[in-house]
């Protein structure tokens, strides 16, 4: 038995628990609820993008900004937090984190114009991936075994049905509050919450740590800010530009970065550095494989909803509470699957994966025919069975990936793997929202967020949809990187 294991055995045996030890999932609710207000608001702003267009007068690329800003500067602080949760321990790091994040959901509240909500986004990301990790770290070094599959589990659940449901909360919110003031209760809302959970997080979270004596390497952040901003700008700025020779130069200089970054990298291991793209951690086979299948479908997942927002809403002229509507389908079939994933995991090991994007892919194929076969106009009952099929798709994937990707990693490097790999699904989401944005406002939709109706945006919106499913496509091949099962995983965790 290992140390960490001993320290937990007589942990619960001082609180008296016995199986299960209720702690242990006291301390699982509370970094859960976190981990849905952080996950939640990847998604909820995007039912309100409309009304903040109307109401702060933002152009197409500035919502764009609100959106994937948020999932860069989430996903960019999280190695570093993850790192420094390692070495001082993971609760001071989600306490900080949160508070940053409620005081920066008010800021978003309150601003004035776009820009003002870009920068409150940018730090309220900031707070998200400061946090983050600490509830990874936390699962890693709580539970074991099977109660660890079954923890990542729920915290699956969490991510999948947060990231659905946030638009029908958006919707509701925006419908009590009004249209005009209603998408700044999307971000206020998360004081209320803020101000119940840092008290009880305070009492209930351990405050183990390991004394890991890790480095930031602030240059391979730099560049990888860099490399991720080179391409995130041009894709955003240069469609609503008209394309101009900037965008392209811009765009391509992210190559030569890329090159230095991976330089620069490999560099810093060598010389026994810790680099933020880790070789030592990308030649656990699951652990590459994960990060990069969890980078392309978050791209082609997140998106989506951005998509059939913006449509259904500038598109179609229906309400953000209609919008919300939409989704709840796909939220649904998340929930019924997400839960029990470790079981159908356990079993069926990476097939679980592979079923789960398979699922997305016809779910997203099933949108593009029901929006095709609607018309101008195509009605929600539609898109009812192919968000269902997707969501119950996607319930089978986030968690599992997770456990596969994180199952041999050393327990003393648990904050910088889960830091990492949930960068790659932040900064896969960043990318999926320049991307898709890109296809979805192509067709001359270049002004201000403004206009009632615009019947286009149903169309460009399949064009949206296919490239989604071309990235979980690519998604579904990375599994092939997997181990055959989560038991094979966790003897090359304790070889």
């Amino acid at each position: 038995m290992s140390t960490d294991e001993v320290t937990r055995t007589q942990r619960s045996g001082d609180e008296g628990g016995g199986p299960g030890d209720r702690r242990q999932w006291h301390i699982l609710a509370v970094v859960l609820v976190g981990s849905f207000m952080a996950v939640l608001d990847t998604t909820i702003v995007n039912v309100a993008l409309p009304s903040i267009g109307k109401g702060l007068h933002a152009s197409s690329a500035g919502l764009e900004w609100v959106v994937s800003g948020y999932a860069l500067t989430f996903g960019l602080s999280l190695v570093p937090a993850g790192r420094l949760g390692d070495r001082y321990g993971a609760k001071p790091f989600f306490l900080g984190g949160l508070l940053l994040f409620t005081l920066a959901s008010v800021g978003c509240g309150v601003s004035q114009n776009s820009s003002e909500l870009i920068v409150a986004r940018i730090i309220q990301g900031v707070g998200a991936g400061v946090f983050y990790p600490a509830i990874s770290a936390t699962l890693q070094r709580t539970f074991t075994g099977d109660e660890r599959s079954r923890a990542f589990a729920y915290f699956g659940a969490v991510v999948g049905i947060s990231t659905a449901v946030g638009p029908l909360l958006g919707g509701i919110l925006i419908e009590l509050a009004g249209e005009q003031s209603g998408w700044r209760w999307v971000f206020l809302v998360n004081l209320f919450v803020g101000a119940v959970v840092l008290p009880v997080a305070f009492r209930v979270l351990p405050g183990d740590r390991d004394d890991q004596r890790h480095e930031l390497d602030p240059v391979g952040n730099a560049l990888l800010a860099a490399v991720l901003l080179l391409m995130l700008v041009p894709l955003v700025e240069g469609r609503s530009a008209g394309w101009p020779l900037w965008s392209f130069v811009v765009l391509a200089a992210a190559v030569p970065v890329a090159a230095i970054l991976k330089f620069w990298e490999v560099r810093l291991f060598h010389r026994e550095g810790e680099p933020v793209l880790r070789p030592d951690l990308l030649r656990h086979r699951s652990f590459a494989g994960g990060q990069l299948l969890a980078l392309c479908y978050f791209a082609g997942f997140t998106s989506l909803f951005f998509t059939l927002s913006i449509a259904w809403q500038e598109g179609l002229g229906r309400s953000a509470l209609a919008t919300g509507l939409l989704i709840v389908p796909f939220a649904l079939g998340s929930l019924l699957t997400a839960s029990k994933s470790n079981r159908v995991s356990a079993r069926l090991g990476r097939r679980t994966i592979m079923i789960g994007c398979t699922g997305m892919l016809v779910g997203q194929a099933g949108a593009v025919l029901a929006l095709h076969l609607g018309g101008p106009s195509p009605s929600a009952w539609l898109l009812v069975g192919p968000l269902a099929v997707a969501g119950i798709g996607n319930g089978l994937v986030v968690a599992p990936n997770q456990d596969f990707a994180l199952g041999s990693i050393p327990q003393r490097e648990a904050g910088t793997a889960g830091g990492s790999l949930i960068t790659a699904q932040r900064v896969g989401a960043a990318i999926g929202i320049a991307v898709i944005g890109t296809v979805l406002f192509g067709s001359g939709q270049q002004g201000s967020s403004t206009q009632k109706v615009m019947p286009q945006l149903v169309h460009t919106a399949q064009s949206a949809t296919l490239v989604n499913l071309g990235f979980v496509v690519v998604a579904l091949v990375c599994t092939l990187t997997l181990p055959a099962s989560i038991r094979q995983e966790r003897a090359e965790e304790n070889e």
